[in-house]
């Protein structure tokens, strides 16, 4: 079987943004409730005359130019997003109107592909979609781009409002990757008809059920993980000795992010089922300093566990002193914490918010001087409505010839701070497109929407600015 994976990848982020401090004196909460309850410092605001189709365009390119790559080296152009921009016309046709401005008209005729959508886990199925359609050996020796873009925007004064950011990140797939091999026949999902966050047609925000989704979201991923840890064991991946757990053997985790906090709450979820039946649990115990508590009803609905007010109160209280432990501490320090540095200062993104926990990782982890060669990446991937997808990787030899040139602050570029009031007035939409804060460089931007008849209403124009 072709070993097959991540070769290398390329983000974009608007370089507008709010500033925690700001923000909380404006809605009148403490800033250390989003500083450390949340784990948010900057959110990425997008333009106005910027959209989930000119970020993702504007990420490939980058993706193409620094790999040197032409359109005759991609066979298949996937965008993953929550925000799309048409009803029936697919991102991803907008992606590749823009890149052959710079390419020539035709040129990515040949490059098949579709918008992908199931919130935030989309990307995780496109990226596994296109990664058997080289193991298949249907790409003939070409390769896929898969790119992850949206914009997370919450109502005025709500809890969400919190969350947001705008991004995306262009992945590369293929054949020997530089970065990172795929482990194959063990990725796992799980799905569920919910409503714990969903956006009706017409509504430009999500309505959001904020504690059930987020214990739906920890829920999910542990399920999805349980298939993923019995596929790893009947395959041989992994082999475990009396006393571990397969967290014992994943290196490094990229959770998903809709805020910093809610990836440390995962791994502590994640430890806690795959611990407690294990000797070193005891410890753990005596240095929390109380017992794990459980539900009146364990089988019962989220509801009914979100309802059970005595058990919610006790187990939060256990999470914390969990979490202050040296058994988590420990794993997140070594495993976890590096990915989490970009949300802090980029926000939400939905889709792509676990790939640019990737990217956090890979780059803070090498500037740590940490030698990542073949360490295994656990992914926690989860999308509301709802599935979870777990799979994993190995970071190959080569990895370092493509984080040695990654720098964050580099890539985002100079930033623009938002007074709450310049904030608040793109968020009512109070300016078009051709009134943008910033000044566009190299780079594609919205230029025109509708026209001057009814078959034109909707129609999108974007340009390359030089």
């Amino acid at each position: 079987m072709a070993v097959v994976g991540i070769d290398d990848l390329a983000i974009y982020v608007p370089r507008l943004y709010i500033d925690y401090k700001d923000f909380a004196e404006a809605r009148g909460i403490d800033p250390q409730k989003l500083e450390y309850g949340i784990g948010i410092k900057k959110m990425a605001i997008a333009d106005t005359n910027q959209d989930p189709a000119c970020m993702a365009a504007n990420a490939c390119l980058k993706l193409m130019q620094k790999n040197h790559l032409h359109p005759q080296d991609i066979g298949r152009l996937y965008v993953a997003t929550e925000s799309a921009l048409d009803e029936s016309k697919a991102l991803n046709s907008f992606v590749i109107g823009m890149l052959e401005q710079v390419y020539g008209e035709g040129t990515f005729e040949h490059a098949g592909g579709i918008e992908c959508k199931f919130a935030c886990v989309s990307g995780s199925y496109a990226l596994h979609d296109n990664a058997n359609w080289i193991r298949a050996e249907e790409n003939n020796d070409k390769a896929a781009i898969v790119i992850v873009s949206d914009i997370a925007k919450y109502d005025i004064g709500s809890a969400g409002e919190y969350t947001q950011g705008a991004g995306s990140v262009a992945l590369l797939i293929k054949e020997n990757p530089r970065l990172m091999a795929f482990d194959p026949k063990v990725a796992s999902t799980v799905i569920k008809n919910e409503y714990d966050f969903y956006r009706p047609f017409g509504k430009e925000t999500p309505l959001v059920n904020g504690g059930y989704s987020n214990l739906l979201y920890l829920i999910q991923v542990r399920k999805a993980f349980d298939a993923y840890k019995e596929k790893a064991l009947k395959t041989g991946l992994i082999k475990l000795k009396e006393g571990e757990a397969i967290t014992d053997y994943i290196d490094l985790f990229s959770v998903h992010l809709p805020y910093r906090r809610m990836g440390e709450k995962a791994l502590a979820y994640l430890l806690r089922h795959e611990w407690r039946h294990l000797p070193r649990w005891q410890h753990v115990i005596k240095e929390v300093g109380m017992d794990e508590p459980t539900p009146k009803d364990p089988r019962g609905t989220i509801e009914s566990i979100l309802a059970d007010t005595q058990f919610m109160k006790a187990d939060e209280q256990f999470r914390r002193g969990f979490m202050q432990t040296s058994f988590y501490n420990e794993v997140y320090e070594r495993k976890m914490a590096s990915s989490l540095e970009a949300s802090t200062v980029i926000g939400n993104l939905y889709t792509a918010s676990m790939y640019m926990g990737l990217r956090s990782l890979l780059e803070f982890e090498y500037k740590k001087g940490t030698d990542l060669t073949n360490k295994r990446i656990g992914f926690g991937s989860y999308g509301s409505g709802s599935s979870a997808m777990v799979f994993s990787g190995l970071i190959q030899p080569t990895y370092k010839d493509v984080v040695k040139d990654m720098d964050l602050d580099l890539e985002i570029g100079p930033r623009v701070k938002l007074s709450i009031e310049e904030y608040e007035r793109l968020h009512r939409n109070e300016r078009g497109f051709s009134d943008a804060v910033t000044n566009a460089q190299r780079e594609f931007v919205l230029v025109k929407v509708g026209g001057s008849t009814a078959d034109k209403a909707g129609f999108r124009q974007y340009s390359y600015v030089s």
